[in-house]
């Protein structure tokens, strides 16, 4: 099969997923025998000419997976159509809450009441509805605590690609 071809394949893969898809996962797709590094050589040429054309879409990378979504440059031309998107709007309870899962993940409910001294259920509950965070596991002590993590939604949320590139803490007060 043809480069050219291949890297055809990416982008209808990425057009059609609706959830970010792992170089493992195309990979599989394509059935070629490709290095993980020619399909991210692939990724990085399709997300540079998305660039170069200013098109209305683009390519983004969320943690080590990727997705096509609208370019922001375009949004209010999207609103027209099709309206504005759903906003999230986060109490200052639950965005304290979801700042201290993304800082100190992997945490578990009881660590998080300790750090803001108030109950969290209702607030775990929101920010899992919301698919902000999830039930990572559970660590292995007496209860079997859950442990809670930021989802790829958090890091779209943020338009950021990992959690590496949160800003730094201040530990001056």
């Amino acid at each position: 099969m043809r480069r050219a071809d291949i890297k055809n394949i990416i982008e209808a893969i990425l057009f059609s997923s609706t959830e970010p898809v792992g170089i493992e996962q195309l990979n599989i797709a394509i059935n070629e025998e490709l290095s993980p590094k020619e399909i991210e050589k692939m990724l990085t040429m399709l997300i540079d000419e998305y660039k170069d054309n200013n098109r209305g879409i683009q390519i983004i990378k969320v943690n080590d997976k990727y997705q096509m979504c609208s370019n922001e440059e375009f949004s209010d031309y999207i609103k027209n159509v099709v309206g504005n998107p759903k906003r999230r709007y986060l109490s200052q309870a639950t965005l304290e809450t979801l700042i201290i899962i993304a800082y100190k993940q992997p945490i578990t409910k009881n660590e998080l009441e300790n750090i803001r001294g108030v109950k969290c259920d209702k607030v775990l509950k929101t920010l899992t509805d919301s698919e902000l965070i999830f039930e990572a596991g559970r660590l292995n002590k007496t209860g079997k605590p859950i442990i809670y993590r930021t989802t790829d939604e958090f890091l779209k949320l943020l338009q950021i690609d990992s959690l590496e590139k949160l800003p730094s803490i201040s530990t001056q007060v």
